[in-house]
């Protein structure tokens, strides 16, 4: 066993060393083995079966990678006498293009060789091939040699996984210290967007996806409940509400506090008549509110707590329809003082500077992000001031290894004061502060502005989504048979799917404009058609059972079809995906990954016959490989927040 198989061994719990369910092994075997180096065979069988379930070690990747390292480390010293570390062995998946498994680079080899990079990869090739009896066949293109595996090699992988609702997932290490993921943070001044339907759809895989890769990890929402943008609503309302709330206009809380701020910034506009709309009286009554709710003024805080309220609870009901929920909540009005307190105590030991009215900033001209106020003259709070406070807290709530904030590039220059701020006023967790930027998100007909009122609200969002799911899913008859209950919860489905999917097939970095249209489709990369295609596989089992046809162990003896062993391979990838998509925040891989999971499904599908084929052990592998589908699919998309239904 080499250094990395030793460090994965050691990593799990003595009473969890079972392999495949049948004898226990101690590292030792290796070590002691008079075998000059590991068995091949067993190694590659060398399965992990954890019996405390959620904890998962998927070493099928991991030992073929080892194994193949380890042996062609063997092949140049014995072939070159040439000493390489396995690890400096270096093996990817083969491209599509060309046939095989995994293919080796010799290039780095042909110093050692002293020979042509086609002869170097036959010499490798054949000496792999004589020594595991796995390797099936190898070819070469020239310096790149493509190594295949045998099927019974596949058959045998996959046979010896654990395929259930905890596949794929790491359990959780709650005595590590966690990752801290705050995200959503909305204003309470207007409905959540399609803006904040990115942000919350990201935050909420990206929570899923690092939970099951292992990582202990808290999700946090930072309410932003108080500032001017907060007093602008209070004084639009007070002048021109008339007293109206959610129950006499018949709406959610959050959308009628919504109506309020676009009509202040209407009003505000109509007083500037072109000219400066921060120096108009509307604008000054709004900042004597902001000081008077500073000043904690009893009528002020009275109406603010009250419109708050409305807005909090029309959150309530737009994240829980989301699937979206937090360990956490924090609220700005909470946690701007102690900010206030960090700021002050800055200035007292010269690490920040005040002007001459009175205004507080940081310079970081040296860091070459310009000067930062932190407290205005006034002495009221800027965003900075209170993310300062927020942090600290935070950190003394949670002990953070690492605080994630899932927040839009269009703050990037912010999170970057905030980090260097945080780092010269003495913090030294704040190395720790990573900024999730993300691009925006438009539609077809161009960029949201909230105060214009031009926002493409998310409540009303979703409906449209279930209504076209709806109209779409009783066109095509994906409905008939349901009752009117069951109609009902599959449109809700097919229509969060839809824009979860659309919304998180793409790279996170990357602006996107969303189209409602093409996310509906059932066919092509979306959430419908992944649905559609586990609705398929459902069917197909549950006809299997009623023929008196059932499928619970493989036939590890028999060949495979190219479309069985191309969807039987990318299945034993989930636990690999997990890893990549955690290690590089992004949940695209899980997303991208169950289409091509649901595309080699419907190629095997439509090529070949499963519940009427006549060979029963193929047919038994096949209906094995649609229920190993089913549950790979719906542990994949369950990280993006995406349900499966059982029919279509």
């Amino acid at each position: 066993m080499n250094d990395e198989m030793m460090k994965i061994w050691s990593d799990v719990e003595p009473s969890d060393k079972e392999v495949s369910g049948i004898i226990r092994v101690d590292p030792s075997f290796y070590l002691n083995s008079v075998h000059p180096r590991p068995h091949p065979t067993f190694l590659f069988f060398f399965i992990l079966s954890l019996s405390k379930g959620h904890y998962y070690l998927s070493l099928q990747k991991k030992m073929i990678f080892s194994t193949l390292q380890h042996e062609i480390s063997a092949i140049l010293n014995d072939l070159y006498s040439a000493e390489i570390e396995s690890n400096a062995i270096k093996l990817e998946k083969t491209k599509d293009d060309f046939e095989g498994d995994l293919t080796l680079v010799v290039f780095p080899f042909l110093r050692i060789s002293k020979k042509k990079p086609e002869q170097t990869a036959v010499e490798i090739g054949a000496a792999l091939k004589d020594r595991l009896d796995s390797v099936d066949t190898y070819n070469i293109i020239k310096g790149f040699l493509n190594i295949s595996f045998k099927e019974s090699f596949w058959l045998q992988s996959i046979a010896d996984e654990k395929i259930d609702s905890n596949y794929g997932y790491l359990k959780s290490d709650t005595t590590e210290k966690p990752i801290v993921l705050e995200y959503s943070s909305p204003n309470t001044n207007k409905p959540l967007h399609l803006g904040h339907v990115r942000n919350n759809l990201l935050g909420l895989s990206l929570a899923k996806v690092l939970d099951a890769a292992g990582k202990n990890v808290k999700t946090v929402n930072l309410i932003n409940d108080r500032g001017i943008h907060i007093c602008k609503t209070m004084l639009a309302w007070q002048k021109w509400g008339g007293g109206e709330t959610p129950e006499t206009a018949g709406v959610k809380g959050d959308h009628l506090i919504g109506k309020y701020y676009v009509l202040f910034d209407q009003k505000n506009k109509e007083e500037a008549a072109g000219g400066e709309e921060n120096d108009t009286v509307l604008m000054k009554e709004a900042r004597e509110m902001l000081i008077k709710w500073e000043e904690n003024d009893a009528e002020v805080r009275a109406l603010w707590q009250k419109l708050n309220d409305w807005v909090l609870a029309g959150f309530d009901d737009t994240y829980k329809r989301m699937g979206v929920e937090f360990n956490q909540l924090y609220f700005e009005s909470q946690t701007y003082l102690s900010g206030k307190d960090i700021v002050l105590e800055g200035l007292k030991n010269g690490v920040l500077v005040q002007d001459e009215d009175q205004s507080i900033w940081i310079d970081l001209t040296n860091e070459k992000l310009d000067r930062k106020i932190l407290l205005r003259s006034d002495g009221t709070s800027v965003y900075m001031t209170q993310d300062i406070g927020t942090a600290a807290k935070r950190m003394q709530d949670f002990n953070a290894y690492e605080m994630i904030y899932v927040v839009g590039n269009e703050q990037n220059y912010h999170f970057d004061v905030l980090k260097k701020t945080l780092i010269k006023l003495g913090f030294e967790w704040a190395e720790n502060i990573k900024h999730f930027s993300y691009g925006m998100v438009e539609l077809p007909e161009g960029k949201m502005k909230s105060r214009e009122g031009t926002v493409v609200d998310a409540d009303e969002l979703m409906d449209e989504m279930k209504n076209s799911a709806a109209a779409i899913a009783k066109e095509l008859g994906k409905a008939d048979n349901l009752s009117n209950e069951e109609a009902d919860r599959l449109y809700e489905m097919i229509g969060q799917a839809a824009l979860k999917y659309f919304i998180l097939k793409v790279d996170p970095k990357k602006n996107m404009m969303f189209n409602p249209e093409e996310s509906i489709d059932f066919n092509g990369n979306t959430g419908p058609f992944i649905q559609y295609t586990h609705a398929r596989i459902n069917s197909l089992v549950q006809k299997a059972e009623d023929l008196g046809i059932t499928a619970s162990n493989w036939n590890t003896e028999i060949g495979l079809h190219d479309l069985e062993k191309d969807l039987l391979v990318l299945l034993l990838d989930l636990p690999q995906e997990i890893q990549k998509a955690a290690d590089t925040l992004s949940p695209a891989i899980i997303a991208n990954y169950s289409y091509d999971i649901a595309k080699a499904f419907n190629s095997m599908y439509q090529e070949l016959s499963i519940v009427k084929e006549e060979d029963s052990a193929k047919q038994q592998n096949r209906l094995m490989l649609c229920k190993a589908t089913q549950q790979t699919l719906t542990n994949s998309m369950a990280l993006l927040g995406i349900e499966l239904p059982e029919r279509m």
